[in-house]
């Protein structure tokens, strides 16, 4: 059977997904959600007519001919605005952000009067009508759309959303990762291997991964390679209605890779097994419903490079956001061989280059070795059957951080 190609099995992966249906947040809580629906402004801002300075709040035609002698009778400060009216050759002291009285038309800014005697300043400039005064609804008015539907709640958008008059917001639901490690070989960190086991190591990798990109992990442990334990583990997870369900190892060709087997004897839709990839090619990718199953190697180098190719864009597309992989042109450092059929992701490390990005591959890229995979800032991305290639050649990269 021919080897799916890497892009032929992204779109499987997100045909036909759409965002998780909708919850209602605080604002303090909605940080990296997206919008669902478009948010229409519940009051105006500012709410009054409002100085952009300190100083005097004035009528333009006393000022005219300066320099101009004017009464102050009064005060207006952010949030006690002064009572009265600015009549005919008075002032009222005004400061940033306070109310604009009544009969004032501009502001004289403080640095343009000057104290003359007990309540009296002299006007050293003409002010043209309007100027350092923010009118209402320069911001927004009530009813105004001031968030688009699927807008990425970022700092801005939540102050904007609260200025708005929301204390609570529409937001996509996260997903939630349900995260199975298969293998009678692996123990938890703060065991004792014994001498045929090893230290499981992809769970966490996997589960740190989803939660930066804003799911909830349900860690389902440890199973052995047993097909009741197995079949419990996916049991549990979809009655915990996990919205993807993450399987790490066991789903290769072996007699005790049973995980393949166990899902679909539990009712999963396999969708396609085994991809045209390096690292990774036993991906597994199927259905449970609106579950969705995507069944990464045991190999820890192979686990995360598929989640990042698959995962991610997975968890984006769920929790609404668009994802875009950084792919990014860039020169070899290093000389590469010919490739073979399938498509490689090569441990590489990038710099800034005189002429660009500067592309290193590692020498070893055995897709057991954690510490390239750790310092590695992306992955070299040859495509099939590509020619061997000098230093110097193009290359595209994606970059991990």
């Amino acid at each position: 059977m021919a080897l799916l190609p890497v892009d032929e099995a992204l779109e499987r992966v997100l045909d036909g997904l759409q965002p998780l249906p909708p919850e209602e947040l605080p604002l303090a809580d909605a940080a990296g959600r997206v919008l669902v629906g478009a948010l229409k402004a519940r009051r105006t801002q500012p709410p009054f007519n409002a100085s952009a300075m300190d100083g005097y709040a004035v009528r333009s035609a006393d000022i005219a001919s300066p320099p101009a002698s004017l009464a102050v009778t009064g005060e207006s400060a952010a949030g006690r605005r002064f009572p009265g009216a600015v009549g005919p050759g008075e002032a009222v002291r005004i400061f940033t952000g306070a109310p604009v009285p009544d009969g004032a038309d501009t502001i004289l800014i403080q640095e343009n009067a000057v104290p003359v005697d007990e309540g009296r300043i002299e006007a050293l400039q003409a002010v043209a009508p309007g100027r350092h005064i923010r009118r209402a609804g320069l911001d927004f008015r009530g009813g105004d759309v001031v968030l688009q539907e699927g807008r990425l709640l970022d700092p801005a958008a939540l102050s904007l959303a609260a200025a708005a008059g929301h204390a609570r917001l529409p937001v996509v639901r996260r997903p939630v990762i349900a995260v199975i490690a298969t293998g009678d070989e692996l123990v938890p960190p703060d065991e004792t291997p014994g001498p045929d086991q090893i230290v499981a190591s992809n769970n966490f990798g996997i589960g740190a991964l989803a939660r930066m990109d804003g799911a909830d992990v349900l860690d389902l442990g440890i199973v052995p390679d047993d097909r009741e334990a197995i079949a419990g583990a996916i049991r549990r997870a979809l009655g915990a209605r996990a919205d993807i369900i993450v399987t790490l190892g066991g789903a290769s060709v072996g007699e005790h890779d049973l995980v393949r087997e166990v899902l679909t004897s539990e009712g999963m839709d396999l969708a396609f097994w085994k991809i045209a990839m390096r690292p990774g090619k036993p991906l597994m990718f199927g259905r449970f419903g609106g579950a969705r199953v995507l069944g990464l190697p045991g190999n820890p180098v192979s686990s995360l490079v598929c989640a990042h190719l698959f995962l991610r864009p997975l968890m984006a597309r769920l929790s609404g956001r668009v994802f875009r992989p950084d792919l990014r042109p860039a020169f070899l450092g290093k000389p590469m061989k010919a490739n073979d059929e399938r498509q490689d992701y090569v441990r590489a490390v990038v710099v800034e280059g005189f002429e660009g990005l500067l592309a290193t591959p590692f020498d070893l890229q055995d897709s057991s070795m954690l510490t390239a995979l750790a310092a590695a800032n992306a992955l070299i991305i040859r495509e099939p059957n590509a020619p061997a290639a000098e230093p110097g050649s193009p290359c595209r990269v994606l970059m991990l951080r």
